[in-house]
């Protein structure tokens, strides 16, 4: 097998893992607990940030990009510490409106938060490097092949990396969705006001998987950023979070594999896939095509199909017999 074959079996073997981690993330606030997240681009950008600072190490003023702070930390302190950053910086917004505004009122928050975020970002060059953004952001466990990371082992290895990644997080976001929590997740979906009745804690369960759902999207903004060695404004816009919830629709809302199946589907599918139609027009024309095909996508699964590719499963529960063995028979007059 070839170099070149290597290289991009590799990409899109860790894009499609960074697309998973993340769709896994929303797909448990949005498809299982409701909550419209339509920042959710942000908490990745924010756990990209957070890697390339941890691991480019403190900003010199001769440098030509100057961000706060800075270290050189090993693998995979930087990981951990995305995660945890997307997972406070969600919650911490979620906070401001989950308590006092409705799910189509916290999404506007939301969507707002994310254009405040982006530019703040961008107009600010001493934050994390303004428009033009970070780059030359050193590789993980380089040192182990060499220094060497462009070689087919070092792609190997970081491919396997990510998937083991996506792995994890797919069985993390399993075990919530199939625990009591997780049912809890889906009664306030379903029905807020009944699962209130039933002393369910619309609170609680929206901050918690604010909190898991962040730390998702951070851990996959940190492991692209450090398999592309660059992150910038320009790659975390407002419509990216649409993609995602595109993905999960074709997907299959509340399903963890249809989330998965997405992922591969929407993000990955169509970006690499309009590389080999025939060229015509400018390619500001292509880039235009594939957001018609990601705008049009959800309008004909939602209109045809909306359950999606690989539907949620019904969860079905039987009489416990013990309890209709013990109730006694109805007495009539």
């Amino acid at each position: 097998m070839s170099t070149a074959l290597v290289y991009y079996g590799s990409l899109l073997l860790v894009y499609g893992a960074v697309y998973g981690i993340a769709c896994a993330g929303l797909n448990l606030q949005f498809g299982v607990t409701g909550v419209v997240n339509f920042a959710y681009i942000i908490f990745q950008a924010a756990g990209a940030y957070t890697a390339a600072v941890l691991t480019l190490g403190p900003s010199s003023p001769v440098s030509f990009q100057h961000y706060v702070g800075g270290a050189t930390l090993p693998f995979p302190i930087p990981l951990i510490a995305a995660a945890a950053v997307g997972a406070l910086l969600a919650l911490g917004v979620g906070l401001l409106g989950i308590r006092r505004l409705r799910s189509d009122y916290l999404a506007i928050v939301l969507l707002a938060a994310s254009l405040i975020a982006t530019a703040v970002a961008t107009n600010q060059d001493g934050l994390v490097g303004g428009a033009a953004g970070l780059a030359l952001v050193p590789k993980p466990l380089g040192s182990l092949f060499g220094g060497i990371v462009t070689n087919e082992s070092y792609n190997l290895f970081f491919s396997l990396l990510a998937a083991v990644l996506c792995a994890v997080s797919y069985v993390i976001v399993h075990r919530i969705t199939e625990s009591p929590y997780g049912r809890r997740c889906r009664a306030l979906r379903d029905n807020e006001p009944a699962a209130m009745a039933l002393g369910v804690s619309p609170f609680r369960h929206q901050a918690g998987v604010l909190l898991v759902g962040g730390a998702l999207a951070g851990l996959s903004g940190a492991l692209l950023v450090e398999y592309i060695s660059a992150w910038a404004p320009s790659g975390w816009l407002y419509p990216e979070t649409f993609v995602f919830f595109t993905a999960l629709i074709v997907g299959g809302t509340g399903s963890n594999w249809g989330a998965l199946v997405g992922a591969i589907v929407v993000p990955l599918g169509i970006g690499e896939g309009a590389r080999y139609l025939p060229q015509f027009g400018s390619p500001e024309l292509m880039v235009s095509l594939q957001w018609i095909v990601i705008g049009l996508l959800p309008l004909i699964f939602l209109w045809f199909r909306p359950q999606g590719l690989i539907p949620e499963r019904r969860r079905v529960f039987a009489a416990d017999p013990g309890a209709a063995r013990d109730r006694s028979p109805e007495v009539t007059s």
